[in-house]
This record gives C-alpha cells, structure tokens and sequence, in this order.
C-alpha cells in the first residue's frame, strides 16, 4: 500500500520540474475531471498566479487581499469545497477565458474544491483547485466528497513541493 500521495506521485513519473499540464493531468486523472478543470496558482509574494491552465498566465493575478476562494485558501492554509459553487460571490473573470479547443466555454465551475500547495517548509506555495463545469448544477456530475477534500489536501502536500521550485 502507498504510504503517501507523494509515493503515489512519484510512481506517476512526476517530479521537481515537471510542466504544470503534466501535474494536472495526473490530478485530472484522480478526481476524473478534465485537465481544464485543474488549476494550479503559484504565489509570488502578495499574488497568485495561474501557471495551468496555460489560457489563464497572462489573465491576471489574484492578490491574498481579495475575497476570493484561492487567496482565502492560501491565506488560511485550510481546503474548502462548494457543491454549489455558483451561489458563492467569487471572482468569475478567469471563468469567461477560452480554455483551448474543448467546447466548453459556455460551462461554468458548478462544484470546487480548493486547497494549500504546500513547500517542503510547510510554507503556502500556492493553490490547487479541482473543479466540475457544466452549463447547470444538475449536469456538472457528482458531487465532491469530504473523503475528496482529504485526498487533495495530500495531493496539495505532494505537488507543492514541485511547484515550490517553479
């Protein structure tokens, strides 16, 4: 049995260096979700910036100030999930970007979950957050679980050490 999600991770292939689309593949591939429904932000002192999904670099910077769920996460160091994410005042800019070639740009993030990256001196490295899209709530799959939560904590433990040396 794995010891950790890292142990899982490293079976993966991924290690320090790894390019984000990699990384949320694999993390994709664990929540089966779409690699467009990942997203990793690094935190660059006072800001979070998107470095997956590709689309998304160069829309903009979160700063820890705001209200926003990433920011609040990174601020705290605590995950949190919406099952109905769209009822929750966030900042839906970064949901109106065209995320590739995927169809889905008229989805919006229905459920989330949203948790630390973490360093390997347990300082935030930036954020992880796991999404389903669909045009209404009823279509947008399952909901998440507490159990779903849990392991993206650890997942959050594991691919902060990558992301830390981005």
């Amino acid at each position: 049995m794995l010891r950790t999600m890292l142990d899982l991770l490293q079976l993966s292939g991924l290690s320090a260096g790894a390019p984000p689309a990699s990384i949320s593949a694999w993390v994709a591939q664990l929540f089966n979700v779409r690699d467009t429904e990942v997203g990793l932000l690094k935190l660059n002192g006072t800001l979070l910036h998107f470095v997956y999904p590709d689309a998304l670099k160069t829309a903009g910077a979160i700063p820890l100030a705001s209200s926003s769920v990433a920011a609040r996460t990174a601020r705290t160091q605590q995950a949190e999930l919406f099952n109905n994410f769209a009822k929750v005042d966030h900042f839906s800019v970064f949901e109106l970007v065209k995320l590739g070639d995927s169809g889905a740009d008229d989805q919006v993030i229905q459920k989330l979950m949203s948790a630390p990256l973490l360093a390997r001196d347990g300082k935030v490295a930036g954020v992880i957050q796991v999404s389903r899209k669909a045009a209404r709530l009823s279509a947008a799959g399952p909901d998440f679980t507490e159990d779903d939560l849990r392991m993206l904590e650890e997942v959050g433990r594991a691919v902060g050490k990558l992301i830390a040396g981005m």
